[in-house]
């Protein structure tokens, strides 16, 4: 048996898939984590930059635009 590979009676070889590691984590994952932060920045960042490409397609800002409509 080569690592990762397992040959069947007939010597037809089997690629199994390496399965991850399963981490279970102890402590809560409540109130302000560190993913929970980054998960946070990194939303608003994407929130700032579509506001900021709103603006540059249509020529107006977020409640301009939701006036025209």
């Amino acid at each position: 048996m080569v690592k990762g590979l397992v040959t069947e009676e007939q010597g037809r070889l089997n690629n199994y898939a390496i399965e991850p590691k399963v981490v279970v984590m102890e402590e809560s994952q409540f109130g302000f984590t560190q993913y929970a932060e980054k998960l946070n920045g990194r939303l608003a960042m994407i929130g700032f930059v579509s506001l900021i490409a709103l603006e540059a397609v249509t020529g107006h800002g977020l409640i301009g635009f939701f006036q025209g409509l």
